[in-house]
């Protein structure tokens, strides 16, 4: 067991010096992304129902916060971080599963693209559970295993792409299953990316449902 907990948080360190190599080639990527406006729209639907402050764990390097106006981040990568405080981010290095923020301190958290990256992906929802305050949202934006787009990303991890040879994707009712057991419950969805991961050539905009087809999922939970 040692050692297999040992290889864990061995992938993990291999994945945060991955992005703090190739930080730059990462931000880079947004800047011309129809993907990104896409998800960043189905992101912003939900903005009306969020309380500051706010916080975005697994921040990178800041394009998502700066556009969300979320005003702290964290992640365990150190490039990223130095991009996203020339965005305007308040940023701390650190991992998820052990904030290091206050208990019921903060009217959002923000989990956009790093599920798939955490060691302990319970426990990092149980932290985020933790610092919210009563009847604060909890923002996870995701791909789901069973879409087109995660069985995309899966064949990368397969072929040991240099950011996914690390990340494990999950279906919507798993994570859904942790939220209960971490006493949140999911009040909204989102759903979007429908176009093939090799063809997307338009804007789209987001359905006010679940559909676990769609190549993004957005869940908005909150602590009971």
């Amino acid at each position: 067991m040692p050692g297999r907990e040992q290889g864990k948080l061995s992938a993990v360190y291999q994945t945060a010096k991955v992005f703090h190599d190739h930080a730059a080639e990462y931000d880079n990527w947004f800047a011309s992304s129809l993907v990104y406006e896409i998800e960043l729209a189905a992101l912003r639907s939900l903005k009306s129902i969020i309380l500051p402050p706010e916080i975005e764990i697994g921040v990178g390097p800041g394009r998502f916060a700066r556009d969300l106006g979320i005003a702290f981040g964290l992640d365990p990568a150190w490039a990223p971080l130095r991009l996203a405080r020339q965005r305007g981010i308040t940023c701390c290095q650190g991992l998820g599963e052990e904030l290091p923020v206050k208990d019921g301190s903060c009217g959002a958290v923000y989990l956009l693209f790093t599920l798939c990256f955490v060691l302990q992906p319970q426990k990092l929802i149980s932290e985020c559970g933790r610092v919210l305050k009563d009847n604060g949202h909890f923002i996870i934006g995701m791909i789901p295993a069973e879409s087109k787009w995660g069985e995309y990303l899966a064949a990368k991890k397969k072929a040991a792409h240099i950011f996914y040879k690390h990340a494990n994707f999950y279906t919507v009712e798993t994570v859904r299953r942790w939220l209960a057991e971490s006493n949140m419950d999911i009040i909204e969805f989102r759903s979007t990316l429908y176009q093939a991961p090799e063809g997307v050539e338009q804007i789209e905009a987001p359905q006010e449902s679940l559909d676990e087809k769609a190549g993004f999922v957005v869940i908005a939970a909150r602590r009971g």
